[in-house]
């Protein structure tokens, strides 16, 4: 059921003639039955009939009636609002995520690769009117989800990365960003984003960055580069034991901060350094901000007039009123 309101609640104002319709009828009760005055009324048996008792109903008929009246001129009504929302200049975003063994560095905790999808998944849900697609990288790279509005795809997508060996190590910078490119190329949205994260610096991959960044731009696709990582040391993994695990010490991080910034200049883009999970966290909010989506939003209204029951019910309640003084009470003394 909808929302009760009230097209002209003013007339509620009129409620205020009830204490006075009260006191008038009170006023005039004497005048509205004849009268017989007698010196003694001791030789009258009482008598005080359910007729009598109820006489004083009448009057309570006509401001029952009065009441209802009033609350059908302002108009009660209910109302059902649904909402209906259209983007009308939507992004396109692809996510390019370096998943090359470094990433599982602990200068982020747990490491940067967990503290990467956390913030990651929380940007997908706050772009629910924008398509978004996933791309991974380390030497090669490959699409893991393409453009799609289904935030659900996407957000299982990043849930399920993980460092798996599935491609060999390194960090093809120009892989991942020509395959992002790929991605988009062909898009209709009125604005085209890449969002490029590592951690390194390329040794990988038969495309170089900067041709990668020149075909973007021909494209005119905007690349938003992050370099992950602390400045200085950081417990990174270097080698396999044995037994399969991962071992760590401390590393010197290396990131190309030059070669990304020339990414980001070149395509119009802007280049961020994310040192740990709450300045992550703060460059996707900023991307966030820099790239909005207009939304046009419509709005139904569907009304349900109520105001016909209450005159109903007044004008039952008048014609009752009028029935039993006419009839019942027609001579009553």
């Amino acid at each position: 059921m909808g929302k009760l309101s009230f097209l002209n609640p003013e007339f509620f104002w009129l409620f205020l003639l009830i204490p006075m319709a009260v006191a008038w009828i009170y006023w005039k009760q004497n005048e509205q039955s004849a009268t017989l005055k007698m010196s003694s009324i001791q030789g009258f048996k009482g008598s005080n009939s359910l007729a009598a008792r109820l006489k004083p109903v009448l009057n309570v008929l006509r401001l029952l009636a009065l009441s209802s009246l009033i609350i059908a001129m302002a108009r009660p009504r209910t109302v059902d609002i649904s909402n209906q929302t259209k983007t009308t200049r939507g992004v396109d975003i692809v996510m390019a995520m370096d998943v090359s063994g470094s990433m599982l560095a602990k200068d982020l905790r747990p490491n940067r690769m967990e503290a990467l999808k956390d913030v990651a998944a929380d940007f997908v849900e706050e772009r629910p009117n924008d398509r978004i697609g996933l791309v991974v990288y380390a030497s090669e790279a490959y699409t893991k989800t393409p453009v799609t509005s289904d935030k659900a795809v996407i957000l299982e997508a990043i849930k399920g990365i993980k460092y798996d060996n599935v491609l060999q190590d390194g960090t093809g910078i120009g892989m991942g960003l020509a395959t992002a490119v790929n991605r988009l190329k062909d898009s209709k949205a009125k604005s085209k984003v890449i969002i490029l994260l590592t951690d390194g610096v390329n040794n990988a991959g038969f495309i170089e960055p900067e041709t990668a960044a020149d075909i973007a731009k021909q494209y005119g696709i905007k690349v938003y580069t992050i370099g992950i990582g602390t400045n200085g040391m950081a417990e990174s993994p270097y080698a396999l034991s044995p037994g399969g695990q991962i071992l760590f010490q401390m590393m010197k991080v290396e990131i190309d901060e030059q070669l990304l910034r020339n990414i980001a200049r070149k395509t119009d883009g802007k280049y961020f350094r994310a040192t740990s999970n709450s300045k992550l966290a703060e460059i996707y909010a900023s991307i966030n901000k820099l790239e909005t989506t207009e939304i046009e939003e419509l709005k139904f209204y569907d009304y349900d007039e109520k105001y016909r029951t209450f005159v109903w019910i007044a004008g039952f309640l008048l014609l009752l009123e009028v029935g039993l003084r006419n009839t019942v009470y027609r001579s009553f003394i």
